[in-house]
């Protein structure tokens, strides 16, 4: 994930809590917990912070319900780096890798989906929870570029460095 990425989502994060906290709620109402069965789509941002913070089982609630209520892209990332890493729930790179596809198939204008098609074009180029698949990883990361993501950039010229040592040590 781009820093730029996380800052804005902590800012926006920040913002919410501020606005809540202005409201006059209560201090149960601002754990995190309270956002657990909101029906309120700002819940997404509290995951991610919640996630941050470690509380990963409210984290992964709140993720999967903003992916079953939203399709929501960031959770779906969010959900797959917690499954990548074993981060409070067993490490399960198959589950990642479909919600990182998932995520990545989702609509050109869809918030955060150039930064889902870097991510499923690093695990087909690195067969993490799915088979290897470079042609394919390629073209997930063209199109995470196209949208603005550099790291995918990044890693293309990875990978054409790469092939050019394996090239040169046959």
């Amino acid at each position: 994930m781009s820093v730029v990425c996380s800052i804005r989502l902590v800012k926006a994060a920040l913002a919410a809590a501020l606005i809540i906290a202005s409201t006059g709620a209560y201090a149960d109402e601002l754990g995190y917990e309270a956002y657990i069965d909101s029906p309120k789509r700002i819940k997404c941002l509290y995951g991610y912070v919640t996630a941050k913070t470690g509380n990963f089982d409210a984290a992964k609630q709140i993720f999967e319900d903003c992916v079953r209520r939203w399709d929501d892209i960031y959770s779906m990332i969010s959900l797959a780096q917690m499954y990548e890493s074993g981060s409070g729930v067993p490490k399960d790179l198959e589950r990642a890798a479909m919600l990182l596809k998932r995520a990545a198939e989702q609509p050109d204008e869809a918030s955060y989906v150039s930064l889902a098609r870097y991510h499923w074009g690093v695990a087909l180029a690195e067969g993490r929870g799915v088979s290897a698949d470079l042609q394919a990883a390629r073209h997930w990361l063209q199109s995470a570029s196209k949208g603005g993501q550099t790291e995918a950039d990044d890693y293309l010229k990875h990978m054409d460095t790469a092939a050019q040592s394996d090239s040169s040590t046959r």
